[in-house]
């Protein structure tokens, strides 16, 4: 099963159904299902952001040695790979398809929670659910997750 490896918070935030889009520098063309690996390395700047913050507060994550790390913490299914720009008149981003020009907007909330800049990616998460941590390995970009008897849970 593929899988791919976030720092936290974000992988946290994946993990709540609080962060649909993961930002990479690299597009994709996968499709299906995806393990959410959190990665060893804690952000603790970003997890001082208010937004960030106050939802990691709201699941019960008061500290930033609260997320777990090196673990398999959700599945997902990555449904799209969206190209981000920008709206010129408000400066926010928005999701272009590149396949006949339709777009999608980010919300505010979901703004905070990731780099929404011009040139780079925002894959897109559905179905997610969230598990007990599974101790695992992580690589960088995607990689084959050998905890297949796990993925039952999905």
């Amino acid at each position: 099963m593929k899988a791919i490896t976030i720092h936290q918070p974000w992988a946290t935030l994946i993990a709540l159904g609080e962060k649909r889009f993961e930002t990479r520098g690299w597009q994709t063309s996968y499709r299906g299902p995806l393990v959410i690996h959190a990665g060893k390395y804690i952000d603790r700047e970003a997890c001082k952001n208010p937004k960030i913050a106050s939802t990691l507060w709201e699941h019960g994550y008061h500290l930033p040695e609260d997320l777990p790390t090196g673990a398999v913490v959700a599945f997902a299914n990555l449904t799209y790979c969206w190209s981000i720009g920008q709206d010129y008149e408000s400066g926010m981003p928005v999701l272009f398809n590149g396949e006949g020009g339709a777009t999608k907007r980010v919300s505010l909330r979901e703004d905070s929670f990731g780099w929404f800049a011009p040139g780079r990616y925002a894959w897109e998460m559905a179905e997610v659910k969230q598990i007990e941590p599974v101790p695992a390995k992580g690589q960088q970009g995607l990689w084959n997750w050998g905890g297949e008897r796990d993925a039952s849970r999905m």
